[in-house]
């Protein structure tokens, strides 16, 4: 059975979420963005189908969360309102809202910093052989 994408109906927002989390994301290319989802696909893939329809809602939510406050859904708002609404969505008083923003962030950071181009630019150079391997 092929697995339907979980992130195809929320791409946009997706995309403008990861982007202000991990601002360095905005300027990736569609290949790269391609390559990013597909690592957060093959991580939630493995996760309850329960967990995976409650990011895809977290996700919508965040994408119209800010109407109430700017007017205008998360992929309208400007790089500062953005960071601003997140950081209230981080501190929020509501717990659920903080941990559904936690396990955002860290499928941001997983598919951002996961990809092979990123390792290199930050110089990380791991090896399953350990210190040998370096040298």
């Amino acid at each position: 059975m092929i697995q339907q994408s979980l992130l195809a109906p929320v791409r946009p927002a997706f995309h403008a979420l990861v982007g202000a989390i991990v601002p360095p994301a905005a300027l990736l290319d569609e290949g790269q963005w391609e390559e990013l989802e597909a690592i957060v696909e093959d991580y939630l893939a493995r996760r309850p189908t329960k967990l995976r329809r409650q990011l895809q809602l977290f996700i919508r939510a965040l994408q119209v969360m800010p109407l109430v406050r700017y007017g205008k859904p998360f992929t309208g708002l400007d790089p500062q309102r953005r960071a601003r609404f997140l950081g209230a969505i981080q501190d929020s008083p509501v717990l659920l809202i903080r941990r559904g923003f936690w396990g955002l962030r860290t499928m941001a950071y997983l598919g951002y910093y996961s990809r092979a181009a990123a390792a290199a630019e930050i110089g990380y150079r791991a090896h399953a052989r350990g210190w040998e391997a370096r040298r």
